[in-house]
């Protein structure tokens, strides 16, 4: 499989509204539905549906002060000051950091500040986000017409196009776009060259890189 259908995930869409899917895949879905308004629509969908299934369960009795405490658990999460995170970025690509959608470009201001993009080759680098999932979350920026290095996975690899557009074996992707690649399957993405390409991906496990960085990733053991 390597391009994904809107129609492939529906249990992804439930998940979401009941309010259980994995932070990572709610990213995801989350950055997916502002560049798709029929990503949108299905997730609209899908919480209609669940909360008229909550409106057939019984009620339960709140603690007295519990409304104020979530309030004040959410305020605490979103208390960063994300203008200092962003001072941070002067010279790193700060006006296509903060023109992406917002659902990702939070995350990325505040991995930029705290650890940095880690260069992968000439026009390459990628960006950890942490969402506090157990699978790896990075944030990829692809100049245009540079090439990602050629790698297999380690576990299944979830690509979303947040910005520009990139092409490999299986064919060309755009803002929006999900693709999927198994740890069968070997690519190495390339930049459209109209634009600098942003994409967001998710995975179970590490890249094995091929070739003359293939050997250094062995010989570094990671």
């Amino acid at each position: 499989m390597t391009a994904a259908n809107i129609n492939d995930f529906g249990e992804i869409y439930s998940a979401y509204a009941a309010g259980c899917l994995d932070p990572a895949f709610a990213l995801m879905l989350e950055t997916q539905a502002a560049l798709r308004p029929d990503v949108s629509r299905a997730i609209a969908r899908a919480e209609t549906i669940a909360g008229i299934i909550l409106e057939t369960e019984a009620s339960a009795v709140m603690s007295e002060g519990a409304v104020q405490s979530a309030l004040a658990m959410i305020d605490a999460i979103e208390a960063p000051n994300q203008r200092m995170k962003a001072a941070k970025l002067a010279g790193q690509g700060l006006d296509e950091v903060l023109a992406l959608p917002e659902p990702v470009r939070d995350h990325a201001l505040q991995a930029c500040g705290d650890r940095g993009w880690q260069r992968l080759g000439d026009g390459v680098a990628r960006l950890k986000l942490d969402v506090k999932s157990e699978a790896e979350v990075e944030l990829y920026r692809i100049g245009a017409g540079r090439t990602v290095p050629r790698h297999s996975h380690e576990g299944g690899e979830f690509t979303l196009v947040v910005a520009g557009g990139y092409s490999d074996d299986s064919g060309q992707f755009g803002p929006g776009d999900l693709a999927y690649k198994g740890p069968q399957d070997t690519h190495q993405p390339t930049g459209d060259l109209d634009g600098t390409c942003y994409a967001l991906a998710i995975r179970e496990g590490g890249l094995r890189f091929t070739g003359a960085m293939g050997l250094l990733q062995r010989m570094l053991g990671k």
